[in-house]
């Protein structure tokens, strides 16, 4: 089966490029967030988030952050904490034919929210 022909011929390839990383992200934000790590487990929380990400359609490369400010202000007495999405700084790079486009997620201090949003869209 041709699965571009068959759902996805309504929209352009852009578009596609721009859905394939949008959704990775919501996904990414929705499995993770609530996840215990401190910063013993920061590094493998990262890793493992980046791994399973690549496995998604058209996903290029996955670069996670977790900000170790937001970590430290928001950790318990019991030695760990909750990831939240104040700490994740995530860029998705998707590419769908030769379109490429980074999705991004990083706490905007002025909104006081972790915003994802388009960061760029480039054609080969």
């Amino acid at each position: 089966m041709d699965v571009d022909k068959k759902y996805f011929s309504n929209i352009t390839t852009r578009e596609r490029a721009i859905f394939e990383g949008a959704i990775s992200m919501g996904a990414l934000f929705h499995q993770f967030v609530g996840t215990p790590v401190n910063k013993n487990t920061k590094n493998s929380l990262e890793t493992s988030m980046e791994e399973s990400l690549k496995l998604q359609p058209a996903i290029e490369d996955v670069k996670v952050n977790i900000r170790f400010d937001k970590l430290e202000e928001s950790m318990t007495e019991f030695e760990y904490t909750s990831l939240t999405g104040d700490m994740l700084d995530v860029k998705i790079y998707t590419k769908v034919d030769d379109i490429t486009a980074i999705i991004r997620i990083e706490f905007i201090e002025e909104l006081n929210y972790p915003l994802m949003y388009v960061e760029d869209i480039s054609e080969d």
